[in-house]
């Protein structure tokens, strides 16, 4: 389980993180700890799973890049094996299982983000011979953005 500090680590790092030199020693100190402990805490609640990710969200398009929602349709035989080959490529992120989503066939979905719009076929390209499985991509349409903080709870 997390401790007290754990809690607070996660309920005050949820936003505003500081924008100076050293970041993590400022977000510390008004913490009431050190950098070095805030930075081994942190790592450790990756390292057990407890946080997926820490860092910033990019508006990616804004920077020149490119992202897009892909979908895959897995045989369960196989389902281990296309996980490990599609999660080898550093472009690919929130990859999870989700059975007949809205009655399509589709059951492995990511995201995938990459420097530029011309390298998205390429890399869908790529996972297409490393798996022998179509991609299908769907497209942004409109962005929304919900900003949403939880609490951590014992």
């Amino acid at each position: 389980m997390i401790d007290a500090l754990d809690r607070t680590i996660i309920d005050r790092l949820q936003g505003d993180f500081p924008l100076v030199d050293r970041p993590y020693a400022a977000a510390a100190a008004a913490l009431g700890i050190d950098e070095s402990t805030l930075l081994d805490r942190l790592q450790r609640l990756l390292d057990r799973g407890l946080l997926s990710r820490f860092g910033p969200m990019y508006q990616v398009e804004r920077m020149g890049g490119a992202f897009v929602l892909a979908a895959m349709q897995v045989a369960d035989a196989d389902w281990q094996q296309v996980v490990e080959r599609v999660n080898a490529f550093p472009e690919v992120a929130h990859n999870y299982r989700r059975e007949s989503a809205g009655g399509t066939p589709f059951n492995m979905w990511f995201v995938l983000a990459t420097e530029s719009a011309a390298a998205i076929d390429e890399l869908i390209r790529r996972i297409e011979t490393a798996t022998g499985l179509p991609v299908f991509t769907f497209p942004k349409c409109k962005e929304y953005f919900v900003e949403m903080k939880l609490a951590v709870r014992e």
